[in-house]
């Protein structure tokens, strides 16, 4: 059997250290659209968006933990133990960060990653990868990624966790538009998911789309600056948590509709594709916040 569930969340944990400065932390705003928002009259120099991409002035956005050394803690959770799997079969399912405490704009780390879960699906299984980051000074973020593996349930295990949650009956609080840039997945890759489907027309057609596709956490790290700018006053340190599932794909050249709705101390996302019909993107987005 390919996957081997209690083996698996059963194995050691893997720990590496990882590192970051201001240049990772520029390349990954820019890579989430940073500078180019064109609902401003001069967005590269707008002083709001500086705060994301002008050394001097920076700020960490939460969701850079998903990329921070490379996203290793991914990659190392997925050969873990108990786990013989196809990578074409793989898809991203959802995504959480918790925030223990603001994020360094320079850092060095301790990555420690393993598989905190697998559940049966029935014709497919979900691997939970969390992975904890902490410094000298103490814990830094938990990020699990809900990882879908096509094909590859049936095992007999727990199915898991369903959550679903309703949208509002009521208009949304704020809704805004940000466009994606045709070259925005080019960009985003140099963060470190080197994955052609993101950047071969020739790969993604063997995965079964007509072009490339945007990368899934470029659309949730589009969404959390999004929800910060507008709800948040700009202020990064707000944020506590922020959780989504990926509910559809997003193409180069498309705009992200995302309407959000203000509950105490959360905000409640939906994130849509405006071209096509309003097909979703993020579901079930939830960010927590002070």
């Amino acid at each position: 059997m390919p996957i081997d569930a209690a083996k698996a969340v059963a194995a050691e944990p893997r720990s590496t250290e990882i590192s970051w400065d201001h240049k990772d932390i520029q390349l990954y705003h820019l890579g989430i659209g940073a500078g180019s928002f064109q609902g401003k009259p001069s967005p590269a120099t707008d002083p709001d968006e500086l705060r994301y991409t002008l050394e001097s002035k920076l700020h960490v956005l939460p969701s850079f933990a998903t990329v921070a050394g490379a996203g290793m803690g991914v990659v190392g959770g997925i050969s873990a133990p108990g786990l013989d799997i196809d990578l074409a079969s793989v898809l991203h399912g959802g995504q959480t960060v918790e925030l223990h405490r603001p994020i360094p704009v320079k850092g060095r780390a301790v990555s420690t990653s393993r598989v905190a879960a697998v559940y049966d699906k029935g014709k497919a299984a979900i691997l939970v990868l969390r992975t904890e980051a902490a410094d000298d000074e103490g814990p830094l973020w938990t990020s699990d990624a809900q990882i879908f593996v096509r094909g590859e349930g049936g095992f007999g295990g727990d199915r898991g966790p369903s959550p679903r949650i309703e949208l509002p009956s009521r208009e949304p609080d704020r809704t805004v538009e940000r466009s994606v840039r045709e070259d925005q997945a080019l960009l985003y890759r140099l963060s470190g998911d080197w994955n052609p489907l993101h950047a071969d027309p020739e790969f993604a057609k063997l995965a079964g789309f007509d072009r490339p596709i945007l990368h899934g956490l470029c659309s949730y790290g589009m969404t959390l600056k999004a929800v910060v700018d507008t709800l948040l006053d700009g202020d990064v340190t707000r944020v506590r948590s922020y959780s989504t599932r990926f509910a559809g794909v997003v193409f180069p050249g498309e705009t992200l509709r995302i309407r959000m709705w203000q509950q105490g101390g959360r905000v409640q996302v939906a994130v849509t594709a405006v071209e096509r019909d309003e097909a979703p993107v993020l579901a079930d987005t939830i960010v927590e916040h002070s």
